[in-house]
């Protein structure tokens, strides 16, 4: 037996159980571990360990202090181990199978916290890392605070924010958390390793509802931390079925006689917007802001003289 699968029994056993399970009882209850008492006693001591680096809530209590005073046993509460689902996406999930496999993660307590989340170690120890993932370190506070739906506060690009955090994204090597800005009123992404401090979690404050649409992937455009603008697109006849699949048919304002159609988009993240428009090559024209269709055309200018 493996050390996963011992620590998914073990995980199960404190789970079930109706009282705290002393040391001796574990011994005896559950397979692969040593006969031996004290080659025990080591693989239990550093079972318990990964579990705590994991967030496995496992604490020591009384068995009964009537009839074994003095007696100690472990347990996992149920209330304090199930989390709500953050609504990660399978290519999310995915991100974190690989995190936890094969990259190391700049700041995190090692690859076994991410276990609980979806990775795997050999029992020798983790792979060679391959590459350095940033903001990872605050990944296991933003979790949480999503699952218990408490508002977070942190240090970003040199100003304090409130914010309930909706959900995580990892897009283009970056991690993001979505949420409510309480200082700006509105919704906003965060880069992960673009924070400042640690993510404080509100545990006092009444929990949040996020709002349904969280449910959906943001669009590219969407997943970054810059000032929101309004973006209006305007999209040829035989372009315009494709592009009202990317955004939605809410984000039409517009119909032309000859089946163009004008979108009405909020960018986030100014060069995947871009990379958006360029896709259409000349069909496509960006109506305003100016600003927005400024910095295309200087991209594009540019792009030309090189």
């Amino acid at each position: 037996m493996d050390r996963l699968e011992r620590l998914i029994n073990l995980t199960a056993a404190l789970l079930d159980a109706e009282r705290p399970l002393t040391a001796d009882e574990l011994h005896v209850r559950l397979p692969g571990y040593a006969e031996n008492i004290g080659a025990f006693r080591r693989a239990f001591e550093r079972d318990k360990d990964v579990l705590r680096e994991m967030g496995v809530p496992l604490v020591l209590e009384p068995v009964d202090a009537v009839s074994q005073p003095g007696v100690e046993g472990y347990r996992i509460p149920k209330d304090e181990y199930y989390l709500q689902d953050p609504g990660l996406e399978p290519d999310e999930l995915a991100a974190l199978h690989l995190a936890a496999s094969a990259v190391e993660l700049e700041g995190a307590g090692g690859v076994e916290a991410l276990w609980k989340l979806g990775g795997w170690v050999a029992e020798e120890g983790p792979p060679p890392a391959v590459a350095a993932l940033p903001g990872a370190s605050h990944l296991a506070a933003a979790f949480g605070a999503i699952s218990r739906r408490r508002p977070v506060t942190f240090t970003y690009r040199g100003g304090d924010r409130r914010v309930d955090p909706w959900r995580l994204a990892f897009r283009n090597g970056h991690w993001y958390l979505l949420g409510r800005d309480h200082n700006r009123d509105g919704e906003r992404n965060f880069r992960l390793d673009r924070v400042e401090s640690e993510i404080v979690a509100d545990d006092a404050a009444a929990p949040f509802e996020p709002p349904d649409s969280t449910a959906a992937p943001a669009a590219p455009w969407q997943m970054g931390d810059e000032e929101p603008v309004r973006a209006r697109l305007h999209v040829d006849a035989d372009h315009a079925g494709w592009a009202i699949g990317q955004v939605g048919a809410d984000a039409v304002e517009d119909r032309g006689a000859d089946g163009s159609v004008v979108l009405g988009v909020t960018v986030t993240n100014r060069s995947a917007f871009r990379s958006f428009v360029l896709g259409f090559l000349d069909h496509a024209e960006v109506l305003d802001p100016a600003e927005l269709r400024a910095d295309l055309v200087e991209w594009l200018e540019q792009l030309c003289g090189a």
